[in-house]
């Protein structure tokens, strides 16, 4: 089922977000101060172009390094990603079948706000009783 998601995702938004992030990517690898900002972008990218099957899950450890990273991912780039996924969801939330995308999109708002203190990690590889920000 995850496969078939996947494709349908892949299809339907999936593509062009992917595309997002990887030209945020690029473009915030261009300074060397935000290189950190692009291979996150990157990282985002990875999960855009295929989310079913993975968790966000927290980092332990991270501090106000991540913190400030955040605040300039926000202005610098989040905003307009999240904006994107807002768009999206709304364009697929106008068929029956593009509803449960829709609400993919809508649960990777907040890991595109602020990517920073988190992993994205395979949903199989949680340890039991874990609680991941979300899965899709």
């Amino acid at each position: 089922m995850r496969t078939l998601l996947n494709i349908i995702w892949l299809v339907f938004g999936g593509l062009w977000l992917a595309l997002g992030y990887a030209l945020a990517g690029v473009l915030l690898c261009v300074l060397v101060v935000t290189i950190p900002l692009g291979v996150a972008s990157f990282r985002m990218a990875s999960y855009a172009l295929w989310p079913f099957g993975r968790a966000v899950v927290e980092r332990p450890g991270t501090g106000a390094g991540s913190v400030v990273l955040n605040v300039v991912w926000i202005l610098v780039a989040g905003w307009w990603l999240a904006l994107g996924h807002v768009t999206t969801a709304v364009a697929q939330a106008v068929t029956i079948i593009g509803i449960p995308l829709a609400v993919a999109n809508l649960k990777m708002l907040p890991v595109s706000l602020v990517p920073y203190g988190k992993d994205i990690v395979a949903s199989d590889s949680l340890p039991p009783g874990a609680r991941p920000l979300h899965a899709l």
